[in-house]
């Protein structure tokens, strides 16, 4: 196997990955000793994971020279990355018994760490302060990426190329030709989103430790809230901030870094910023105006309701200020498909992701020129650069397994007994897009309790294999993986 992945080396990144976690689960008992509450589940959860990081750092051999990562080699320790950082999360819930059952206490730690934000927890305010800490901070790790955190704490690992950041976050424009100096950025940008909206929240009123959880659950688009009632009890002011911030965490990072530097012309060529903004205002206004001609809110409240869960939705975070299931039937389909769009690459939101999107639109166009002039030799550019055939072939063949595996999981989870259509179909769509609400049962005035144990492996399946591209996982169980 080494010949095929370099074991030692991958043990080793492994192992500091589980470190970061160690010391996050450290950290908690500071919560926990500030509330008075049981520091044990924190204490016995970071010597376990210490011990797990120790015991892969020992199997990774003496240190020597500096290897460079391939590709295969980033494939494995990503996916495992995620899955031993989610098992690992699980045991605080499990030790302090505020989720007895493995499976739910799996569910909420894969949700918490791939930022999706769906729960099966029916009284979040009744858990300790500690633990709904803990459940916030794994969306703020796995927001900016565990494997960036690494390489920014561990300088001596040195990795010479794009592997494991762009499949974890889907970075498609380099700002820096060396991933340290791309990392040490995009966590300064990350940061500082995170504590000017947790200062925004304090001047709306809003106590310090709901503020750092809102702020960790919405720069990294996950949606955790230290509520049952989400964002909806909060004053109108706290719901714009949220907005806004949802907003900007879905925007591509490199972006945010082109705006500090003050390069507007650059944010200006960007395509796929005008499709995500023009995407949200179109459907931002449509529902606005269902709900202000047919519900009869006033405007104000109309728009705030409609815009709030439609960024939410689109970005991949799952905040919600109102249960949009009692909007009218044609507003809350909408709501359905837009599901599958996703947010900006480069940024903390899942799903497909606009500029997929953007080249499917640009593919389409194209055809249809073609009819018309045959003869002319058409090229694809995004942002005013062409687009190779083989780019292109692999962003539509990523849309179309994108459907294929949303299809074969909605059957798979009807199968373990959820015989409600909508219940399932949304219930994978929102997990394979790390959104969190879905649609009829799991809407969201509810949670995933509900649904069988089978279901919940599955979905916290397809949670992984949204959040970390799916090839990164399936390419893992093929044969030609595993061959020299």
């Amino acid at each position: 196997m080494n010949r095929i992945i370099n074991l030692k080396f991958i043990f080793k990144i492994l192992s500091r990955n589980l470190l970061i976690i160690a010391l996050a689960l450290l950290s908690c008992t500071i919560i926990a000793s500030v509330y008075a509450e049981s520091l044990s589940p924190f204490v016995w959860s970071f010597l376990i994971a210490l011990a797990t990081s120790l015991l892969f750092l020992i199997f990774s051999g003496p240190r020597g020279k500096n290897t460079q990562l391939q590709r295969k080699d980033a494939y494995f320790t990503v996916t495992f990355s995620w899955i031993l950082m989610t098992l690992l999360g699980s045991l605080p819930y499990l030790f302090s018994g505020a989720i007895p059952s493995f499976t739910n206490a799996f569910f909420e730690s894969v949700s918490g760490f791939t930022t999706t934000g769906s729960s099966i927890l029916t009284d979040i305010e009744a858990l300790p302060k500690s633990i709904l800490f803990w459940r916030s901070l794994t969306h703020w790790i796995g927001g900016i990426g565990i494997i960036v955190l690494v390489i920014l704490i561990m300088p001596t690992l040195q990795i010479g190329g794009y592997h494991l950041f762009t499949m974890e976050s889907s970075l498609q424009e380099k700002i820096h030709p060396k991933i340290k100096s791309v990392g040490i950025r995009l966590l300064a940008i990350y940061v500082l989103l995170t504590v000017a909206e947790t200062l925004l929240l304090l001047a709306g009123k809003m106590n310090l430790f709901e503020s750092v959880c809102h702020a960790f659950g919405t720069v990294a688009t996950g949606g955790f809230s230290p509520k049952n009632t989400s964002i909806a009890n909060y004053s109108p002011f706290i719901q714009y901030v949220v907005m806004i911030f949802m907003l900007l965490s879905g925007t591509n990072f490199v972006v945010h870094y082109y705006l500090l530097k003050k390069e507007f012309s650059k944010i200006r060529e960007n395509e796929e910023l005008k499709l995500y903004l023009g995407v949200i205002l179109l459907v931002g206004l449509i529902i606005t105006s269902v709900l202000f001609l047919k519900t009869g809110r006033p405007f104000e409240e109309a728009f705030r309701e409609s815009f709030f869960q439609v960024i939410s939705v689109i970005t991949c975070t799952g905040f919600a200020s109102a249960d949009y299931l009692l909007w009218p039937q044609y507003a809350w389909i909408i709501i359905f498909f837009i599901m599958f769009l996703g947010g900006s690459t480069g940024s903390t939101a899942g799903g497909i992701k606009m500029a997929r999107h953007l080249v499917l639109i640009k593919n389409i166009r194209k055809n249809f020129r073609q009819l018309l002039y045959p003869n002319a030799i058409l090229h694809l550019r995004i942002n005013k650069k062409p687009i190779n055939d083989e780019t292109n072939n692999s962003i539509l063949t990523f849309i179309s397994v994108y459907f294929i595996v949303f299809i074969v999981g909605s059957f798979l989870i009807m199968a373990t007994g959820v015989t409600d259509i909508p219940t399932a179909a949304s219930a994978v769509a929102t997990c394979m897009a790390g959104i969190g609400p879905g649609i009829g049962t799991v809407g969201p005035a509810s949670n995933f309790a509900h649904l069988p144990e089978l279901s919940k492996l599955i979905l916290s399946f397809l949670m992984i294999i949204g959040r970390l591209e799916i090839y990164t996982v399936v390419l893992l169980f093929t044969r030609r993986f595993w061959n020299n």
